[in-house]
């Protein structure tokens, strides 16, 4: 797969370069005009390889970088010539991350990374490794499941107690007295040391002292619970108890003496709540009660449904990405979400289509988020529905385990009608899910069916939920750091076998501050699903490593690991790691996210640690509005100065470049004038002389351009912009003459 690095430096004019044909004009027997746009581009055929630009006696370190996909680059196609002529250095877009590599099982597979690395190996080309610690793109599946609660292992015939409630009286309250007028004054109620003491100071009936140990208690009427309580007293005597509301019964009674003993006893609920009642009037003396206790028995291993979706406390306008309404004859219908639905919940309005052409014109759909649902898991599903008028509803089933539970799952189709009914239903997830045909969200299916006419569907308390069982037991947070620690372990120590030395510098963490200073200390935080950093999409999408490792040894601990890890895999040299992130160059907070991230490398390398460099991403534009394109630039130059005086190299990790005009519209390719093509080009030409103006040579490490062509409309990444060096043709464009010329230092910094 060896190529000539020469190959590139003169191709890939194409359209350009069309109008030095080699037909004699002149015997065509009249003038040819050239056209503008084909005119206007026939200098960039005088340019050679971009990497050619670099003055490498000023600049010796510096690296040209590109990113790309590894298996573009792997196809041996044009991409592989375009990389090996025109730069030092590629980045791999995603081949290098977690979620490319590690499988749900936690299996990993680095063919591509292994291919890629040989690749480059072969064509003299290196690669700079992209990410080993990052919060996004990881397999959320896998890193959740290990530090998910385990199951334990018990006897199934054993039974526990679980306690549904328990009293202290170490304030006066929480009990109830009662005597008659006659008998009151003869009686005392104190609570000492967490017991409730009473004094009778005469015998009388035993029925005229009365009193609760228990009040407002869960039980429920039929179940068999457990009283426990503590007692003692200044001599020998009887206490009779009941249970229940005030239709309750007696339900015995039992000796205490002056020793403390614990009483346990069984009964039955007569009701749903109530309390306990005890009667000791005919004890002359005082009485000491505590620790009570009303306990119920039960298997260790019992099964409860955990809600993974519910609509209940929705407010309007939040995301409804579970609720989903398929396309209904040729519209697409986005529910939306309306105060009114049982007990107050919101509730999910569907207008169902007036031209429905076939039944299966209207569905609604309910999804999972992304699980790895497993065969025979049960599931439970419940909402309440109504509509805007009688009617029925169709269904329609598919093979498991096409990923749809569908309404037919009930004997009879049931009737929507213009009150609230409740839905419910229970279900198994089927054998033919296995590792190799996997499921990972469901969505329940209602087929509503052909209509004539606009008909408003509701949904309201909509639940989602899966069998657990809880016989587990929840992680420590030092169990929960341990695990994880070794899983990143296990990664970085896959990757660094899979570049076997050959990737001498990495992101070692991509990415960790947020844009908030929510403690503050002078300097933004870390992101955090935990501390509000980041928003409710972000954290459910995305694994947070700092959350369990600490903000401290997050970074602490991936640095160690690389080094450990490279040196034992074939890694010779030095390791260069960087901390790569975005908006350093931001002027809306005057750098501050720069400054913060310098801050934070200080505190990290506080025991010894050492981090090589910063990557700045620098995704920029340029801005038609002068003042706003003189701030932005003012801030990417003291960005430069500050990443300069941290003593770390300074890499352009993520460079490209959009167009914003002057109503601060983001333009689109096909929108953009010749004029405006050569203005990104002038600006791009100043940044890179910026770059080395401020950045000492001996911490240039280098630029990467992360875009080779303009974006495609359906882009991930930019949409549509022009953020490439060369067309989606790969003709090159004004803005490669800008690259090249700012690489050869003709670019002007104020």
């Amino acid at each position: 797969m060896k190529h000539s690095n020469k190959i590139l430096g003169a191709m890939l004019l194409a359209t350009a370069a069309l109008a030095t044909s080699c037909v004699d004009d002149d015997k065509l027997g009249y003038a040819f005009e050239k056209p503008a746009s084909i005119a206007g581009m026939e200098y960039l055929a005088d340019y050679d390889a971009l990497k050619t630009y670099v003055n490498r006696s000023e600049h010796p370190n510096f690296k040209l970088g590109v990113a790309l996909a590894a298996s573009d680059y792997n196809a041996d196609g044009l991409v592989t010539r375009l990389a090996n002529s025109n730069y030092d250095e590629m980045t791999a877009g995603n081949a290098m991350k977690y979620a490319s590599c590690v499988k749900d099982d936690g299996k990993m597979d680095f063919g591509t990374v292994e291919a890629f690395v040989n690749n480059a190996k072969e064509n003299g080309i290196t690669i700079y490794g992209h990410t080993l610690a990052w919060h996004a793109q990881q397999n959320n599946n896998y890193l959740n499941g290990i530090i998910a609660a385990k199951e334990i292992e018990v006897d199934p015939d054993a039974k526990v107690d679980k306690i549904d409630y328990e009293q202290d009286w170490s304030t006066a309250s929480g009990y109830y007295f009662w005597a008659p007028d006659e008998v009151k004054a003869n009686i005392k109620v104190n609570t000492v040391e967490g017991a409730l003491q009473i004094d009778n100071a005469k015998a009388i009936d035993n029925w005229m002292v009365q009193y609760h140990v228990a009040d407002r208690l869960p039980t429920v009427a039929g179940n068999t619970y457990k009283l426990k309580m503590t007692i003692k007293a200044t001599g020998q005597g009887t206490m009779s108890w009941g249970v229940g509301g005030w239709g309750g019964r007696a339900e015995g009674s039992f000796g205490f003496d002056t020793e403390w003993k614990e009483f346990e006893k069984e009964f039955v609920a007569t009701a749903d709540g109530g309390f306990v009642l005890c009667q000791t009037g005919q004890f002359v003396g005082s009485i000491y009660i505590k620790n009570v206790q009303i306990t119920h028995s039960e298997s260790p291993v019992m099964e409860v449904f955990k809600d993974y979706i519910t609509n209940g406390a929705m407010e309007s306008g939040k995301s409804m990405d579970n609720f989903v309404v398929a396309e209904a004859g040729k519209g697409q219908f986005t529910p939306t979400a309306v105060a009114g639905g049982p007990e107050g919940k919101n509730c999910i309005v569907i207008h169902g289509n007036a031209n429905a052409a076939n039944e299966w014109d209207t569905q609604f759909f309910i999804y999972t988020p992304k699980i790895n649902w497993k065969a025979g898991d049960q599931y439970k599903i419940s909402f309440y529905y109504k509509a805007s008028e009688n009617i029925g509803s169709a269904t329609q089933c598919h093979g498991a385990p096409g990923g749809y539970i569908h309404w037919a799952c009930l004997p009879a189709n049931p009737n929507f009608t213009t009150k609230w009914q409740k839905y419910e239903m229970t279900g198994t997830i089927p054998s033919q899910v296995t590792d190799a045909n996997p499921m990972h969200s469901i969505a329940f299916n209602l087929n509503i069916g052909k209509v004539d006419h606009a008909v408003d569907y509701y949904f309201a308390d909509v639940h989602w939920g899966v069998m657990e069982k809880t016989n587990k037991i929840e992680l420590t947070d030092e169990e929960k750091k341990d695990t994880l620690t070794w899983a990143m372990d296990q990664w970085i120590t896959g990757m660094m076998k899979a570049t076997n030395g050959y990737v001498t510098s990495w992101d070692v963490v991509n990415e960790p501050l947020a844009g908030d200073d929510l403690d503050g200390d002078g300097k933004y935080d870390l992101q955090s699903a935990t501390r509000g950093t980041v928003s409710e999409k972000d954290a459910a999408n995305n694994f947070y490593w700092q959350d369990y490792l600490g903000d401290v040894d997050y970074v602490r601990t991936a640095v160690k690991l690389a080094r450990q890890r490279f040196a034992e895999n074939g890694g010779e040299g030095e390791l260069k790691l960087f901390i790569n992130d975005y908006n350093l160059e931001s002027d809306w907070d005057d750098n501050m996210k720069a400054n913060s991230l310098v801050k934070w490398i200080e505190e990290w390398e506080k025991d010894g640690t050492k981090i090589d460099g910063i990557g700045t991403q620098m995704h920029i534009s340029y801005y038609a509005n002068e003042a706003t394109r003189n701030s932005k630039f003012q801030h990417i130059v003291k960005m430069f100065e500050i990443l300069a005086a941290s003593g770390k190299l300074v890499k352009i990790s993520e460079l490209d470049l959009g167009y914003v005009d002057a109503d601060g519209n983001k333009l689109k390719t096909q929108d953009l004038t010749d004029e405006q093509h050569r203005e990104m080009s002038e600006y791009y030409k100043n940044v890179i002389a910026a770059y080395f103006k401020y950045v000492p040579a001996a911490q240039q490490y280098g630029i990467t351009n992360w875009c080779i062509t303009d974006a495609p409309a359906n882009s991930g990444w930019r949409p549509g912009e022009p953020v490439g060096l060369w067309d989606s043709n790969y003709n090159r464009k004004h803005c490669y003459a800008g690259y090249a010329d700012g690489l050869a230092g003709k670019g002007t910094v104020e």
